[in-house]
């Protein structure tokens, strides 16, 4: 594949941006590490419900898999990637995420009373609950509100159940709506993950060739610069831009990725762009829309 030849030709133990999160890549800019720490306190005092939103690949999903990879054995944990549904249907996805059984008959109540069991028998054996729920933005108003339920079996002075929310920034709008005044009340901590800025960008391109085995210097600073304006300082769209312009570049044997690989991919038009009005557009001319 052209994409492991690039690996091969600059000296790459692997390539260094790709699109799936990977804590191993960890780059902590000042807003990952604002973020982090929100986390970390969330976890270290019990919170109850502990949110941190940012824009689509803002490296929200990396964090919390970070998070989890140090948590102490007397945690239980539950992960719901991403939950859809009506009432009685998240209570089932939390369920699965535990490794609780449900039965299909099993009415709202019945699933209930399990889940109630299943978090104090945990803390009877010096254990604890955190539910990690990503893409929550993709949950109702009511589904937030049945989550906050949850919440109430921590009745007494410790905190059996923790939830942790991560999603889009259309979770913080959510939130902050009037139907949601008791949810809001619950959050301990929330956080907003902002893009990387210009000299952010170019460290944490230069990071992740140096992970892989390069100098770090692979890629001109015009090229970067240019590469930060295309991306907006998005993570995961950074990586699109210079897993490609690494290609290009190995493809003309050019050792050092320079500006004009970055403008011809650019103006190849070889990825799906969002237009202000929201209209998808596929920039690439051999996308053809039926009429």
């Amino acid at each position: 594949m052209v994409a492991e030849l690039y690996t091969s030709f600059f000296g790459f133990s692997e390539r260094p941006f790709t699109l799936l999160p990977d804590p191993d890549f960890l780059f902590w800019s000042d807003s990952h590490k604002r973020a982090y720490s929100v986390l970390e306190y969330g976890l270290a005092t019990r919170a109850p419900l502990t949110v941190v939103t940012g824009e689509i690949g803002a490296g929200k999903t990396t964090l919390v898999q970070h998070l989890l990879s140090t948590l102490d054995d007397d945690v239980t944990i539950g992960l719901i990637s991403n939950a859809q549904g009506g009432r009685g249907d998240l209570l089932r996805w939390v369920l699965y995420a535990l490794s609780i059984e449900a039965m299909a008959q099993d009415d709202y109540i019945t699933l209930f009373r399990r889940f109630q069991e299943f978090v104090l028998d945990e803390y009877a054996k010096g254990r604890h609950v955190v539910l990690v729920i990503d893409e929550a933005q993709n949950l109702s108003v009511e589904a937030l509100e049945e989550l906050r339920m949850l919440t109430n079996i921590n009745s007494n002075k410790d905190e059996l159940l923790q939830l942790i929310l991560v999603g889009q920034p259309e979770l913080r709008d959510m939130i902050a709506s009037p139907y949601l005044v008791q949810f809001s009340q619950r959050v301990t901590a929330t956080y907003h993950l902002q893009p990387l800025d210009l000299k952010q960008t170019k460290a944490y391109i230069q990071h992740r060739l140096i992970h892989v085995g390069g100098t770090g210097n692979e890629m001109s600073s015009y090229a970067i610069k240019s590469i930060y304006e295309e991306s907006g300082g998005v993570p995961r769209l950074i990586n699109k831009y210079c897993d490609l312009a690494f290609v290009y570049a190995a493809a003309s044997e050019k050792r050092i990725v320079g500006i004009d690989q970055v403008r011809e991919l650019v103006d190849d038009g070889i990825f799906v762009k969002i237009q202000p009005d929201s209209t998808l557009v596929l920039e690439n001319p051999i996308f053809k829309v039926a009429e």
